[in-house]
């Protein structure tokens, strides 16, 4: 199927909502608009991660506040966007920020000030909505609204009401009688001031960022009631959510929870590496933290990992929509979880992959609520060896490496013989090629309407440079482990492909790279980043005399303030903006967009140079700080226009984003630090 015409027209200006997210640590978060209205499916006040096939579920949806001032006045605190096209803004002044990454919103009306915050205990489908006012007295008005469906549902759904309101104790518990197997919704006040019910029927509301991507975008939303407080100077009061037991719910104090919680966000800062503990590095180690769960969902990993006295972990490659993808953790191990010191973690996350290899893949995704991953990637399983050498580099931990080597030698061999999806060495030159018609097996996974937008079919150079670098690792690995016959073979095969590549992927015209080699319609000249990683890897298969006419294309053609673009603006299918409906999204979503996480790799290839400019990466390092303030604020965005203003697009907050702009911020850091004696714990590359 033909591409789409290139769409030429200048941008237009437009308000990018700027969003916040809270999680727990098993999946589960909080998210919503600053100015407090639904815009997405996916924002909540409480989105539980519930076991088995339930997965994340929207359980409260909104929390409406008013400010009721002892002259009478009721002012509104946020916005909301009705279906009847009636949109309310707050009536008055807020700041909005974030401390220890959490969010804290300041309102202003005359001389009272009233503070809000949010936090999620860690563990727990639980959230605590705290608000203390500063000068005088007044009345606070809390009113949830809630549709309690799957978070992926579309927000016309209403498959879940009618809900009925319990009185339990001090507390209500709020029940879906269309949906019995969803828990009940917990909600505990702690403060001065009472409930009163006043439920009727559900009222439609607007859901802007679902209109703006094509999706149904009005839903019902249905209130039990109010909560009405005495709020006093200088007092605290707490609505508690909950889909967790009431003896849970009970068991800490507002006030125990948020120094717990601030306690821990504490030590995350404090057992990072020296160069993260501080600024916008530290900034990042905080926004790492909502990507690294326990996988409540799948109760096997849960219960496999502890009777081998492990604890099982994961990466959510994205929020709100992603699941854990294989792909997705193994580029962002290093920047979560090693350079943040969470060094048990990431052994956790990389043994848990190591059970679920199958005929020599790793899971590409995991869905959700479901416990089997699909296998369809050709490079998530070659970043597992990467992932796996920079854990040893990080902790020189062979325990799990002499676990790992049985299982790496046996994809290897499935990579030499061929495996699923059309994955397997050429024999006439060693080359690595992959593909099957109807599956998008690399990074540039885009399909739509069963019409792959990228299919790179055949011989993908950055699965080569992956590839090469793997047979090297493995050199080293069974070189260490005395098996000399087997670090041969994996040499014998990491030259021939060296050799091959060498020759048949350099593009003199253009200076620079073959994406693909012996694909369907020959080899295809684009200019794409993924050429990179034959530089960037810690065992690069380019000869290091291309390195700069390679590293001038890409910085020339592809780099950005946030990362790189997929696609060359000389390349006819090149997309200068990612918006629209489902097909037009997909259709630019790697012709152009440009990625966060592709400063990683730029960096790397970039310094590797004799005498490089770390200059030229501190464009990186100024985009990305000016980003943490819009967007998801305090994250870093999935992808951006690939045009200025680079209007960032995507998941709000995407963990190899995170991750590999953390990296970068340290590799700066080491690059403007006089260098020292050290250990890589990779084999030194051979020839």
């Amino acid at each position: 199927m033909p591409s789409p015409p290139r769409r030429d027209t200048p941008p237009t200006p437009e308000r990018t909502a700027r969003e916040w997210l809270v999680t727990n640590g098993i999946g589960g978060y909080a998210s919503g608009s600053v100015e407090g209205a639904c815009l997405r499916r996916y924002h909540g006040v409480l989105v539980a991660a519930l076991g088995g096939a339930l997965g994340r579920t929207v359980m409260l949806s909104q929390l409406v506040d008013h400010l009721r001032l002892p002259d009478g006045r009721e002012l509104r605190l946020a916005s909301e966007e009705r279906a009847d096209g009636q949109a309310h803004g707050p009536d008055v002044q807020a700041e909005f920020g974030l401390e220890r990454g959490l969010p804290v919103w300041r309102f202003t009306a005359g001389d009272v000030v009233l503070e809000k915050r949010v936090l999620m205990p860690h563990g727990q489908n639980t959230v605590h909505i705290s608000y203390r006012l500063q000068g005088g007295a007044a009345q606070l008005v809390l009113r949830p609204r809630l549709q309690m469906r799957a978070h992926e549902a579309p927000v016309t759904e209403a498959a879940a009401a009618p809900y009925e309101v319990l009185r339990q104790g001090a507390g209500h518990e709020i029940r879906s009688q269309g949906r019995g197997d969803l828990p009940p919704l917990r909600l505990l006040l702690h403060g001065t001031g009472g409930f009163q019910a006043d439920g009727g029927p559900p009222r439609d509301f607007f859901f802007r960022i679902e209109s703006e991507r094509g999706y149904a975008d009005r839903g019902p939303l249905w209130s039990p009631g109010t909560f009405l407080v005495a709020l006093s100077d200088l007092a605290d009061c707490t609505l508690v959510a909950s889909t967790e037991p009431w003896e849970t719910m009970l068991a800490l104090q507002p006030a125990e929870a948020r120094a717990a919680e601030q306690a821990r966000r504490d030590r995350l800062v404090a057992q990072a590496h020296p160069a993260a503990r501080s600024a916008m590095a530290a900034e990042l180690v905080l926004a790492a933290d909502p990507f690294i769960i326990a996988p409540v969902a799948r109760r096997h990993d849960a219960a496999l990992a502890q009777a081998e006295g492990d604890a099982a972990r994961t990466v959510i490659a994205g929020y709100h929509w992603f699941t854990d993808w294989g792909r997705d953790t193994m580029i962002s191990l290093e920047g979560l979880t090693l350079l943040t010191g969470r060094h048990e973690e990431a052994g956790s996350i990389l043994r848990t992959f190591l059970h679920y290899v199958r005929d020599g893949l790793i899971p590409n995704m995991f869905p959700e609520g479901e416990h089997e991953g699909l296998y369809h990637t050709a490079d998530a399983t070659l970043w597992f060896f990467h992932a796996v050498d920079r854990y040893l580099a990080h902790t020189g931990d062979t325990a799990l490496l002499r676990k790992a080597l049985p299982v790496f030698r046996s994809i290897v061999e499935h990579h030499l013989r061929g495996t699923r999806f059309g994955i397997g060495v050429d024999p006439a030159d060693g080359l690595l090629r992959q593909g099957a018609e109807g599956y998008q097996l690399t990074w540039m996974d885009a399909k739509v309407d069963g019409w792959v937008v990228t299919p790179r079919r055949g011989k993908a150079v950055e699965l080569n440079a992956l590839f090469y670098n793997a047979l090297c690792l493995m050199r080293g690995w069974l070189d260490a482990a005395g098996d000399a016959p087997g670090a041969a073979g994996m040499q014998a095969h990491a030259q021939r492909l060296a050799e091959s590549f060498n020759r048949r992927f350099w593009n003199a015209q253009a200076g620079c790279l073959f994406d693909v080699v012996d694909g369907e319609g020959g080899d295809d000249p684009g200019i794409r980043p993924n050429m990179l990683l034959a530089i960037s890897l810690p065992h690069p298969v380019l000869d290091a005399s291309r390195w700069a006419g390679v590293l001038e294309v890409a910085r020339r053609e592809l780099l950005t303030p946030v990362g790189l673009r997929s696609l060359a603006p000389s390349h006819p299918d090149y997309q200068p903006r990612y918006d629209g409906d489902l097909r037009a999204r997909d259709a630019a979503y790697h012709q152009g967009t440009v990625w966060g996480w592709l400063a990683g790799p730029f960096a790397d290839a970039w310094l590797k140079q004799p005498g490089s400019d770390a200059a030229v990466l501190d464009g990186l390092r100024e985009g990305f700080a000016r980003h943490l303030r819009e967007a998801g604020v305090g994250s870093i965005s999935e992808i951006f226009d690939a045009e200025a203003p680079h209007v960032p697009r995507g998941c709000i907050a995407q963990a190899w984003s995170v991750a590999e702009a953390l990296r970068l911020l340290v590799r700066l850091d080491a690059a403007a630090t006089p260098p020292s004696p050290s250990s890589s714990g990779s084999a030194p590359r051979g020839s």
